[in-house]
């Protein structure tokens, strides 16, 4: 008898563990639920790679990528018609025009190249940041895809 309850026990617990694992790491993969809803289980995300962490200068930005480079340099001349070709990375930050997907295609890229030359481990190369940027900007539903994954990416980043 206290065999089989511990059994029970045992199997209820490794149940639990696992819920509460699935739980907490879906949602630190996915940004809105974690603004919208609290939910039970507390998780935090670090933020060491988000666009704001970037634009708050408390890190040295990476030798490859200085604060003052523009927008057409990093991303090429597909990128200077979208956006001013004057743009610094750093100053695409203040531009907060609401609903405009390809503005945050190009928050969301420049962070993801900062961190991919910052942060070992980081999902995407420098090079396939610059490729999938160019790539996004054909369409506003191409760029509101990419800016999902980048999303994903720099919000998940350590």
């Amino acid at each position: 008898m206290k065999m089989a309850i511990s059994l029970v026990l045992s199997r209820l617990i490794l149940f639990l563990t696992l819920t509460c694992f699935a739980a907490v790491s879906s949602s630190t993969t996915t940004t809105t639920t974690l603004k919208r809803h609290s939910g039970f289980l507390y998780s935090r995300t670090r933020g060491k790679c988000t666009p704001q962490f970037w634009s708050s200068r408390r890190e040295a930005w990476p030798r490859m990528v200085p604060q003052g480079s523009t927008v057409s340099n990093v991303f090429g001349s597909r990128a200077s018609e979208r956006y001013r070709s004057d743009m610094t990375l750093l100053e695409s930050r203040a531009v907060n025009e609401e609903g405009n997907v390809f503005n945050e295609l190009l928050k969301q890229a420049s962070a993801a190249l900062l961190n991919s030359y910052a942060r070992k481990g980081f999902p995407y190369s420098a090079w396939e940041v610059k490729t999938l940027m160019i790539q996004g900007l054909v369409s506003e539903y191409a760029a509101a895809r990419l800016t999902r994954r980048f999303s994903v990416a720099n919000d998940a980043c350590v």
